[in-house]
């Protein structure tokens, strides 16, 4: 299939011919969903902590004579039916990581690519770069490609002076090639490549 390319002044720059194989599948829900999980459980902290009735500084002692008092038969005040007491089955500190093959990985981000492009949500671009890094200059070029939600993918390495005129831009973001992920896809309107970024795929999934 063949992708039209355009300039940042939205001119046309030609076409570019990218492989079905990336950018032609019929998206399926449930590779992408997975990868989505597994991204997302990954990067959870893990840190949430609530003591137990073993980790409260209280006393062990017996709180009241074992019979005739009436009422229950406790032993601790350290139990988690007193207030002060431990937390029954809390959270612990743990890994939320879970393990998830590198090829359902690659194959999810060739779905959510191939996802956008059916969507019409995908943009080419020439190159990612601009003369100086003035936002007002830059959000102004992206306003009148419709752009106001969406991820630019560059090359391996970004221009300077286009990423910090970027990085004011709300609902804008910008990543090298290595950062493409697929929540960051689904996560904006727009997906928005360079042919940097495409001859990479290309040749990342050849």
């Amino acid at each position: 299939m063949e992708l039209k390319v355009t300039t940042l002044a939205g001119k046309s720059s030609g076409s570019v011919k990218v492989s079905d194989e990336v950018f032609g599948l019929d998206p399926r829900a449930d590779l992408i969903q997975r990868v989505v999980l597994w991204q997302l459980a990954k990067r959870q902290q893990g840190t949430h902590q609530s003591k137990g009735r073993s980790e409260i500084s209280r006393t062990g002692a017996k709180m009241f004579r074992q019979k005739g008092t009436g009422r229950a038969r406790h032993s601790s005040a350290r139990a988690p039916q007193f207030r002060g007491g431990g937390k029954a089955h809390g959270p612990v500190a743990r890994s939320h990581e879970s393990d998830l093959p590198k090829k359902v990985r690659a194959l999810g981000l060739r779905h959510a690519l191939s996802a956008k492009a059916k969507a019409s949500e995908l943009i080419v671009i020439d190159e990612l770069n601009a003369k100086e890094a003035k936002t007002k200059t830059l959000l102004q070029q992206l306003t009148a490609l419709g752009l106001d939600n969406a991820l630019l993918i560059g090359g391996a390495e970004l221009d300077g002076n286009f990423k910090n005129a970027a990085a004011n831009i709300p609902h804008i973001d910008v990543l090298p090639i290595q950062g493409i992920n697929v929540y960051d896809i689904l996560r904006r309107n727009k997906l928005v490549l360079s042919k940097a970024a495409v001859e990479a795929l290309e040749e990342r999934f050849k």
